[in-house]
């Protein structure tokens, strides 16, 4: 048998056992590879926006995607797969307003985490946090410092600063979507705020097309003696070169990171549920479990454990009372 006969039929293999173990409920009930005590698989990135776009309009003037990421199409893709638990970050299309992924971990309370969107330029940043987690059970709050470049003061500013100190308060994660170049403002704020978890987006959007990334990826990988840091390993379809799957070109980088971070601060994440990976040119979720479980050649057994699921299900109290 060549080797692609042998990882296709090794994938499909992987598929159609996941999707017979996968008795996650719309209920968010455990899963039977829950329930026989083997390490959950969490989903710690993604996106979903609503169908009904006059109750949940996109705040930018932009073409609505034909199909729309609904929290139903997650939950259908979730128990093909037997992805026990998803952290859902609020997608730009819907701007500040989170109220559909505050209805989405509503209704599935043990199957979901959320994370909003808040300006980060409005003075009342603090405030807004707290109000989306007391009042939403948000679990934190993503920030995308890479839209602001030349404009990011408001990384060490006097708001940010009160916004840390809540977060501490009020145990939240924030996610970082940052480029490499902007991360010693954030070393800043992680070193002042200690016991506040931060998570890093696809390796800081590290560019192989730069004349020097290893440099540019240092200022990631000076962040790992921080303990209160995660990084993601995600999105290499869209950092690779080649984009052909399994992203060979990226492997080195996620060695540097796995290297200086240790499996118990990665976590795997993807984006998209279901159709809606192809209409947004990302690869199907079969492929992004394969990187983990079997493609990336450094990983233990154990770290794949960690990677798909163990560190996530920690950090977000996944299998825990909401």
């Amino acid at each position: 048998m060549h080797q692609h006969d042998q990882q296709t039929s090794r994938r499909s293999f992987l598929k159609t056992t996941a999707a017979a173990a996968a008795a996650v409920a719309a209920t968010g009930l455990p899963s039977s590879a829950r329930a026989a005590g083997k390490s959950p698989i969490v989903d710690t990135h993604m996106h979903v926006w609503a169908a009904d776009l006059k109750k949940y309009p996109f705040a930018r003037k932009m073409k609505p995607p034909k199909i729309p990421a609904t929290v139903e199409l997650l939950n259908e893709e979730m128990d093909q797969f037997g992805i026990d638990y998803c952290v859902l970050v609020q997608v730009i299309y819907h701007g500040w307003d989170n109220r559909y992924v505050a209805e989405c971990i509503k209704r599935f309370p043990k199957r979901f985490r959320g994370h909003g969107l808040i300006d980060p330029e409005d003075p009342q940043v603090a405030q807004k946090l707290e109000y989306w987690m007391r009042e939403h059970n948000f679990a934190g709050m993503r920030f995308s410092p890479i839209y602001y470049q030349g404009k990011d003061d408001w990384l060490t500013s006097k708001a940010h600063n009160q916004l840390w100190e809540k977060a501490a308060e009020l145990g939240a994660v924030f996610n970082m979507f940052i480029a490499s170049g902007q991360l010693p403002k954030l070393e800043t704020m992680i070193a002042r705020h200690p016991t506040v978890p931060v998570v890093i987006d696809h390796l800081a959007n590290i560019k192989l097309s730069e004349p020097d990334p290893q440099t540019e990826f240092q200022k990631l990988l000076r962040l790992a003696k921080y303990p209160n840091v995660y990084c993601k390993v995600s999105e290499l379809s869209a950092r690779s070169l080649t984009r052909k799957h399994p992203y060979n070109d990226m492997w080195p980088y996620v060695r540097r990171m796995y290297d200086a971070f240790g499996a118990d601060h990665l976590m795997w994440g993807t984006g998209f549920p279901g159709a809606t990976r192809a209409q947004d040119r990302r690869p199907p979720l079969e492929e992004e479990l394969a990187l983990i479980q079997e493609d990336i050649p450094f990983f233990s057994d154990e770290d794949r454990q960690k990677i798909l699921g163990r560190t996530a299900a920690k950090l977000w109290k996944f299998g825990e009372q909401s």
